[in-house]
């Protein structure tokens, strides 16, 4: 069955759809091409209806699972995988906490209004200015990444005079089936603390009055399908749990489980996300029964989705600039099953790239793309959609099938875009950064404004003041 012009609704947001006069791509009844028209090429989208949505089924899902249980849940979103100031704010409305890596993700969270006691601060260097900041502001959990950060919250509570909530991150070791960049809870890699060495860590923290310790957290990867690894992590955590409760003297009331929940990047049946739902009642299931095994209360749950909220509600939009087909050797094509048996590949070449969406680049992702201004019966043809920078490892699309007559001035439509795509956007060959548009009952508004090159232009300095060291250190 020829599905070169199929919008697959595992991967596009729920409201994309073709037209039915020329059979262009709709996202929330806005044609994509009006889009590009207003906004330029290329361009972010973001289905604000979409990203509510999915928030609100994440966060229930996992709250109902885990009250079930006898417990609750608390659901941060991880702003690492977008970040702005309209996001984190629709993120607070439906209900979600929020979870940050900087300080300047805080501030952003901080102007969009969120109650700070609902905020985690993540990182593995968080300097003693943001630490400060956070204590400041009073955020509600300020996760420790090692001994140093301890000594270094503990000072700033104690000179602020409060007492700062806190989780210390460990790593289970237990290995997430997904990229070795993406597996963070291995140990020999930059976050957390050996599990093993949480007791004495916790016996540290317990010393200084000025913090108050409610429990691990550990984050085992990203883009994971099952929920082995998550059984696993957890039976290590909570087995250590009865111990840290005798250097306690009370039950450790709280357990971060992280995130990592994966999503569909393309139609391949190996891409299936699970549902939420089921994920949820498998993870409060494996809580339940290990909590039972260490012979602990159930503790209170948290969890830091990011992209399995955000990612599906984007879908970039670009415009090809030209095309060319080589001829793959007949041993390769043989040799690569996702080339389904063509003899030849045609590059499309878009204005955009890896500035736009480095994850082909980091991780060999790939994604799925449409035609977005019109519906074709052209003869299918295998192709690479490729950017405009100056490096060969600059694609967007490793591998899809489109209509073989796409030509120079067809927008195309890259789905699942809304995470870790403009939040690791660069401006690589001075190619000005996008703008981000959120689309919400038929309008569209800007909620990140894109660069110019004007603006690139101008940070390039050009009569700066010359430093000249003397011998004090002083400035001459």
């Amino acid at each position: 069955m020829d599905t070169t012009n199929t919008i697959d609704p595992r991967v596009f947001p729920p409201t994309a759809r073709r037209g039915s006069s020329c059979g262009e791509l709709k996202l929330g009844e806005i044609q994509a091409t009006a889009l590009t028209a207003e906004f330029g090429s290329p361009l972010y989208v973001v289905d604000e209806d979409a990203a509510r949505a999915r928030a609100v089924e994440v966060r229930t899902a996992l709250q109902r699972e885990a009250a079930r249980i006898g417990t609750a849940a608390t659901v941060y979103y991880a702003t690492k995988a977008f970040l702005c100031v309209e996001v984190a704010r629709w993120m607070a409305e439906e209900g979600l906490a929020i979870d940050v890596a900087s300080g300047g993700e805080l501030a952003v969270a901080l102007a969009a209004g969120v109650d700070p006691a609902l905020i985690g601060f993540h990182g593995n260097n968080k300097s003693e200015a943001e630490i400060a900041r956070a204590v400041a502001a009073g955020v509600g959990t300020i996760i420790l990444d090692s001994e140093w950060e301890t000594e270094r919250v503990a000072r700033a509570a104690a000179a602020a005079g409060v007492r700062q909530r806190v989780r210390l991150r460990v790593n289970s070791g237990v290995h997430a089936s997904t990229h070795d960049f993406l597996a963070t809870s291995h140990e020999d890699q930059k976050f957390g603390q050996p599990l093993a060495e949480a007791p004495r860590l916790v016996g540290d923290i317990l010393q200084h009055e000025s913090l108050e310790f409610v429990g691990l957290h550990c984050h085992i990867g990203s883009q994971i399908f099952a929920t082995d690894g998550f059984r696993e992590s957890a039976r290590r955590l909570l087995g250590v749990y009865p111990e840290l409760a005798r250097l306690a003297g009370r039950d450790i009331p709280e357990l971060n489980l992280g995130g990592g929940f994966g999503i569909a990047y393309t139609s391949a049946a190996a891409d299936e996300a699970p549902a939420i739902a089921d994920v949820a009642r498998q993870l409060a299931d494996i809580v339940a029964e290990t909590a039972a095994e260490a012979g602990i209360p159930v503790p209170h749950l948290a969890f830091e989705p990011g992209r399995g909220i955000i990612g599906q509600a984007g879908v970039t939009l670009y415009t090809v600039g030209t095309t060319k087909t080589v001829q793959l050797a007949g041993s390769d094509a043989a040799a690569d099953p996702a080339d389904l048996g063509f003899s030849e590949r045609l590059y499309v070449s878009v204005d955009g790239g890896m500035s736009d969406n480095a994850r082909p680049a980091l991780y060999g992702a790939d994604y799925q793309v449409r035609i977005a201004n019109r519906a074709s019966d052209a003869a299918p043809a295998l192709v690479r959609v490729v950017g405009k920078h100056c490096e060969s490892g600059d694609i967007v699309v490793q591998r899809d099938v489109l209509p073989g007559d796409v030509r120079p001035g067809d927008t195309l439509a890259v789905a699942a875009t809304g995470a870790y795509c403009w939040a690791l956007a660069s401006n690589y060959n001075y190619v000005p950064r996008p703008p981000v548009v959120a689309i919400s009952g038929g309008s569209a508004r800007i909620i990140v404004r894109g660069d110019t090159e004007e603006e690139l232009l101008a940070k390039s300095v050009q009569d700066a003041r010359v430093f000249t060291p003397t011998t004090n250190g002083a400035t001459k």
